[in-house]
This record gives structure tokens, C-alpha cells and sequence, in this order.
């Protein structure tokens, strides 16, 4: 298909647009795969469909490695340069990253309906891209000038993380090892999406407050970033072992860490401006998932069993990673058009929405003699949501800034 010079010269005008446009594409596409999973799975809706991998797998593969990072990298391609004064990205670098993760996902479910072989493949490609964009992030970090680049240093080992754990998942397609696949899955989660949200919340979250609200006091203490990431780690470590009966000794510090930093960066005074209380909410997910976590840690410290299921990880994930991202790839995307940093009444509502699936998805593993129901209900408003907010962003990725500004 012949593309229009203008629509392709705006999509890589910046680094963000390519990227959150195939994050906003593969937001819709990943859930409705999985939405069709489930409701053939349970009988809903016509009968289960046999993937050439497990469906679970291939779930939290394509959220955590496939659909988080086109919004990860889209911000740090446009905010490294900023944060440590360095030279912009360049399209070629930036683009580079954006079509190889693409064609890697897209041959991922092409490989699903057909054979793991081209899986295997698509998860090549995407190793390749994301090892662009690690060179490029951490030559910026590591040729700029001497300054304060302590949280440029913990999101560029996380993202050497996240590329570990792209190779153990495609190590584990290679060989079937299961010790790889929990690498991989506990590396995305808590050695590369956790401590790059926390690190990005802990820079942005206070900043943005003291721009907006009045005798703003910026809280952003160091040493509780430090024990906040060693516990994160640990956690991770103890997770990845199976030692679930210690969780609580660094999950319940966590969580009130969370909340401290929650009360001091003026959760309650943030609903005075609807684009700053969405970055809140979303943090205040992460103080509520470890809280869950440390609570469910001694429940089976006591009795032997995991009783919240997966009820804390989705607080994680939807709650805090999504809330979080989605929060700043609208704020990205408002500011960078030329359009007033002001979040509308429809995209607020649609946030609400999103929280609503977190809270949905928990209930799920709370009450599971409805569980399958709440599954699929899930997946159902997460859809809708995304589906909504794609159509109302995505097409400012291809069209020019409306201050007639270049980028």
C-alpha cells in the first residue's frame, strides 16, 4: 500500500509517534487475541483454538515484551536527550526500532495461527530492535556530559534486563526449557517494567505536580528510590525461586513506601488538575499491588496457600504499568502535538475504565467461582477502553502538530 509522503514524514518526524502508534495498534490487538482466546476457551463463544505455543505464554509475552516497550521507547527517545542534554535521536535509529518491533510482533501472531518456527522469528526481530534501542539510549547516557544521570542509570540497566529476558523467552521456544521461561517472565516484570515505571514516576510524577500546583513542596528522596528498587529485586529474586513464604519481609516496606511517597507528592491535592491525578492513581496502584502481595505472602506463609491467585500481579500490571503509561503517552502525546496539556472529560472517563479492569480482573481471582465470567468481562472493557483511545490519539501520530511546529 502506497502511503502518502506527508503521512509517512509526520509519522517519523519524532521519536515518539511511530512507537506509541504501534503501542496504541498492538494495545487493541494483543487484548482482542486474547478476548478471543478466552471466550473459546470457556465456551462463551464458539470453542478453543489450538496455538502453536501455550495461549498463557504467549499472553504475558505480548504485554510485557510486545506492548509496553513501544511506549517506553517512545518516551525515552524524546526524553533522554532532554534529561542529560545530549543530541536527539536520530529517525533512522528510532525508526529502526519502531519497524523491526513491529514486524517481530506481527510475525509473532502470524506464528500463533501456524507454526512456532515463525515465532521464533518475530521474536528475533524484536530482539534486534530492542537492541538498537538499548545502543542508542546508552550511548546517549554514556557520551553526554557529567551531571545528575541517576535515573537515566537504573532505567538503561533495566532495559539491558528486558532485552535478557526477549532472549530467555526466545531461548526457551528454541529449547523448551521451563528455568528460561520463568527467567523471562520474572525478568520483564521485576527487573525491567518495575523499576522503569517506579524510576520514571519518581522523576516525572513530583516535577509535573510542581508545575501545576500551587506552594508545591518536590519530595524526591534518593535513598528511598534505593531501597525501593533493592526490594523490588529481591522480591523478583525470591518470586523467580518460588519462596513465596518471604515475599511479605520486602513487600510490605514496599507498600509503605508507596503510600509515603503517594501522601508527599499530593495524591489528594492532584485531583485539582485531571492530567496530573491520572500519573497519581496510577501510582497509587503500586502501594495497593504490594500490599496485596506482603498479604497474600503470609497467608501462605500460615496455610500453604496462594489465596489472591494473581489478584496482586493485575493490580501491577493494570493498575500501575498500564495506568502509568497510558497516563504519560496521553501527556506525551497532548504536549508534543501543540495541543494544551488538558485531559478531556472523554479521556478521563476512558482512565476510569481502565481502572475499572483492574478492579474487575482482582475480583476475578477474589471470587474464582465467577472467575471465568470476570475474565472475559475484562478483557471485553480493557478492549473497549483501548479501542476508544486509540481512535482518539492515534491519529495525531500521522498528522502534523496543530502549532505548525516540526516534530
Amino acid at each position: 500500500m502506497n502511503i502518502p509522503l506527508t503521512v509517512r514524514d509526520n509519522i517519523s518526524a519524532a521519536p515518539h509517534r511511530s512507537l506509541f502508534l504501534a503501542g496504541a495498534l498492538q494495545g487493541v490487538l494483543t487484548l482482542l487475541w486474547w478476548v478471543f482466546d478466552l471466550t473459546g476457551r470457556y465456551a462463551i463463544a464458539g470453542s478453543a483454538t489450538a496455538w502453536s505455543i501455550a495461549p498463557t505464554w504467549a499472553h504475558a509475552f505480548l504485554m510485557i515484551y510486545g506492548f509496553f516497550p513501544f511506549f517506553i521507547f517512545g518516551f525515552l527517545f524524546t526524553t533522554y536527550p532532554n534529561w542529560m542534554n545530549g543530541d536527539k535521536v536520530k529517525p533512522h535509529e528510532y525508526m529502526a526500532t519502531s519497524v523491526l518491533m513491529v514486524l517481530g510482533v506481527v510475525l509473532f501472531y502470524v506464528g500463533l495461527l501456524t507454526h512456532k518456527a515463525i515465532i521464533i522469528a518475530g521474536v528475533e526481530l524484536m530482539l534486534v530492535g530492542w537492541g538498537v534501542a538499548v545502543y542508542v539510549l546508552f550511548r546517549i547516557l554514556l557520551t553526554t556530559p557529567a551531571q545528575d544521570k541517576r535515573h537515566a542509570r537504573v532505567i538503561s540497566a533495566a532495559l539491558l534486563m528486558g532485552w535478557l529476558g526477549v532472549a530467555a523467552y526466545l531461548f526457551w521456544l528454541v529449547t523448551d526449557s521451563s528455568a528460561v521461561l520463568d527467567f523471562a517472565r520474572h525478568a520483564g516484570i521485576w527487573f525491567f517494567l518495575l523499576p522503569i515505571v517506579l524510576t520514571v514516576s519518581h522523576r516525572m510524577i513530583p516535577f509535573f505536580s510542581s508545575r501545576v500546583l500551587d506552594n508545591y513542596e518536590m519530595v524526591r528522596p534518593f535513598w528511598m528510590l534505593w531501597l525501593m528498587l533493592a526490594g523490588i529485586v529481591t522480591h523478583g529474586c525470591l518470586q523467580w525461586l518460588e519462596l513465596f513464604a518471604y515475599l511479605w519481609i520486602v513487600d510490605f516496606p514496599l507498600a509503605a513506601c508507596a503510600a509515603y511517597l503517594s501522601y508527599h507528592w499530593g495524591f489528594m491535592r492532584s485531583f485539582q488538575v485531571s492530567l496530573l491525578a491520572v500519573l497519581h492513581v496510577s501510582f497509587a496502584w503500586l502501594g495497593v499491588s504490594m500490599a496485596l502481595y506482603a498479604v497474600q505472602s503470609l497467608i501462605y506463609l500460615l496455610s500453604g496457600s496462594l489465596l489472591l491467585g494473581l489478584a496482586p500481579l493485575h493490580a501491577l500490571g493494570i493498575g500501575f504499568f498500564a495506568g502509568m503509561v497510558l497516563a504519560m503517552a496521553s501527556r506525551v502525546t497532548l504536549g508534543h502535538s501543540g495541543r494544551p496539556l488538558e485531559l478531556d472529560h472523554f479521556t478521563w472517563l476512558l482512565f476510569l475504565g481502565f481502572q475499572a479492569t483492574a478492579v474487575i480482573r482482582i475480583l476475578a481471582d477474589v471470587v474464582p467461582v465467577i472467575a471465568p465470567i470476570l475474565y472475559v468481562a475484562v478483557g471485553f472493557v480493557w478492549l473497549i477502553c483501548f479501542v476508544l483511545w486509540a481512535a482518539k490519539y492515534a491519529p495525531i501520530y500521522w498528522r502534523q502538530r496543530v502549532d505548525g511546529k516540526p516534530g
